[in-house]
């Protein structure tokens, strides 16, 4: 027999396909097995529209499969209630499946447990826990949406080997390959802010769209960190081609005054946000992502500018993924401007540690995705 967590890692690279679509709903993967053979498999495709389980049933009978019998490997427990969609439990019943294996239980404690038990509850063999860290990781924005009034927070950045992100006079460009930038715009498809510091602003004059040729969705908000707002009479590419899209994160001070309120005429959003009562010098960002999913709808939000931004986020414990493009270059100019900044680590026991979720190449660039060590 064929080992199972072949199966499971089928359903989860399945699952990922999903990924941004299935929101505010997770993403789930799922195959049927015969034999020690996958015969039939799914996914959830997009919110309001069949779980995985059923869309796997659906491609088994697309197939003159009869799924009477057959194993049910699925990363998340089965559904035992009424959403927008049948309960999926009351689907694996109808279709005479045989076990159902999961991957890892509900997270939401008004559920948990429930559909597995419903299974056992009806003579169906189920087991859970099969590669339950890979299955969590699955879920991982499902469960800050649950616990948390924020978006699920990433952060990218594309480093050197000696992880710089930019010169010591801030050219970042380009330090990693095409293959990596088309990756970080097709993020930017799914995300619904894209987050810059005051510094990256100013330098880069960005538009932070994704610019993907095939690419024809809503565009990204443009969220700028920064304590001074910009003359509006200066320019830029945000502030004259999407005004509507744009926000700015700044104190409350500035938000009271002239120059924001000029902003607000021309159609941007200024968010002034309280210093944190533990760190009276720093704006409390979690405010304003917790502003961003409420008032402006965003469940994912991708930070990618500067590296005093980039600590300020992990200090805060606003870092839920971090995404590293790593190109193989060397600066060695200890002045060159690092990955993370504004923070005095005096011993390795002082550092943030971090574990793999993902790993691999855009073309010569390495590739991590990460998840804080719990």
């Amino acid at each position: 027999m064929r080992d199972e967590n072949v199966f499971m890692d089928r359903a989860i690279r399945l699952a990922e396909k999903g990924r941004g679509r299935t929101a505010p709903n997770p993403c789930v993967g799922a195959v049927l097995v015969r034999g020690g053979e996958i015969v039939a498999e799914g996914w959830h495709t997009a919110c309001g529209q069949p779980h995985a389980e059923v869309e796997a049933l659906r491609d088994a009978r697309a197939k003159g499969i009869d799924p009477s019998g057959c194993t049910l490997y699925v990363t998340l427990e089965p559904c035992n209630h009424h959403g927008k969609t049948p309960p999926c439990t009351q689907a694996i019943l109808e279709a005479g499946i045989a076990e159902v294996v999961i991957g890892c239980i509900d997270p939401n404690r008004s559920v948990a447990g429930g559909g597995a038990d419903s299974l056992r509850n009806r003579r169906v063999k189920v087991r859970t826990g099969l590669r339950e860290q890979e299955c969590k990781d699955l879920i991982a924005d499902f469960l800050i949406w649950q616990t948390t009034a924020r978006p699920y927070s990433i952060l990218k950045l594309a480093t050197t080997l000696d992880g710089k992100i930019a010169t010591r006079d801030g050219q970042a460009a380009w330090i990693s390959g095409e293959a990596s930038r088309r990756e970080v715009h097709r993020l930017r498809t799914w995300c619904g802010a894209v987050i810059v510091g005051g510094g990256t602003f100013r330098a880069d004059n960005p538009m932070l769209t994704c610019r993907l040729p095939e690419y024809d969705g809503p565009q990204p908000l443009a969220v700028i960190v920064s304590r001074e707002l910009p003359d509006p009479g200066k320019g830029s590419h945000l502030l004259s081609a999407r005004p509507g899209q744009t926000v700015f994160w700044t104190t409350e001070a500035q938000s009271r005054s002239e120059r924001a309120t000029q902003l607000t005429e021309l159609g941007v959003t200024v968010w002034g946000l309280p210093f944190l009562k533990s760190e009276p010098e720093a704006l409390d960002l979690g405010a304003g992502l917790q502003l961003l999913r409420s008032d402006k709808g965003c469940l994912y939000t991708l930070t990618e500018g500067g590296g005093h931004l980039a600590g300020s986020m992990q200090r805060q414990g606003l870092v839920d993924e971090l995404r590293i493009f790593q190109a193989m270059k060397v600066l060695g100019d200890e002045e060159a401007r690092s990955a993370f900044a504004g923070r005095k680590a005096l011993s390795m026991q002082d550092c943030w540690e971090f574990r793999t979720v993902e790993q691999g190449f855009f073309d010569t660039d390495l590739y991590l995705r990460l998840r804080a060590k719990e």
